[in-house]
């Protein structure tokens, strides 16, 4: 079992690998802006179950099936990164449509600049599972602080994973809130909200670039 100086170090760093901006804290925040606090949650539970899926598959050695075949994980972080750069140029593309119209004087429309009318909670699990960088961060994060002696490790994965699922969650339910006011100043400030769509798209195309250039 852990020791409280192991614990603590551990909470500590899920705290801080939480608080790390990414596609899936971007989006979460982006459409708990656009389309409230009810499709955010939605957004957040994907992202949850997202990371729940790649934490067992660290546990039943995914990470090490990846690491053995580097084909395997070209193909897969190619199509992670390229499904975030579609993403993001549909982000900017809208973000760019909706600019104009402000600019027109033209009523604003319903639907959203940042994000569309999809599951959020599929669209959120897509997001949080196109990754594969994040199965072998999970497996060496979590490595460090299983004790192979212990006679059920099982267990202490189900805590560590636990541990950063509750921390995940705290993290995203603030963003949702902080993206429930913000949509007050976007029904006043459309070109407020069109800006802030393109940055969003920008910063997934960027995510995307980043993940199809990572490397073993």
């Amino acid at each position: 079992m852990l020791g409280i100086t192991d614990l603590t170090t551990y909470l500590l760093g899920a705290i801080v690998i939480v608080l790390l901006p990414g596609p899936n804290s971007m989006y979460v925040l982006s459409v708990a802006a656009q389309r409230g606090t009810r499709a955010g949650f939605a957004g957040a539970g994907g992202i949850i179950i997202g990371d729940f899926i790649l934490m067992t598959l660290a546990a039943t050695g995914a990470a090490g099936l990846l690491k053995a075949n580097p084909a395997l994980f070209a193909v897969v972080k190619y199509l992670g990164g390229g499904y975030l750069a579609w993403l993001g140029f549909n982000m900017l593309r809208g973000a760019l449509t909706a600019w104009r119209r402000a600019a027109r004087g033209e009523a604003a429309e319903a639907k959203s600049v940042l994000v569309g009318e999809e599951n959020p909670f599929v669209k959120a699990l897509l997001i949080s599972l196109m990754n594969p960088k994040a199965i072998l961060f999970f497996v060496s994060f979590f490595v460090q602080f299983v004790d192979p002696a212990y006679p059920h490790p099982a267990l202490t994965f189900v805590a560590l994973g636990l541990i950063v699922e509750v921390c995940s969650t705290l993290y995203l339910t603030a963003l949702i809130v902080a993206g429930h006011r913000l949509a007050q100043a976007f029904r006043r400030r459309r070109r407020l909200s069109a800006a802030l769509g393109g940055s969003v798209g920008a910063l997934f195309v960027g995510f995307g670039a980043k993940l199809a250039a990572a490397s073993l």
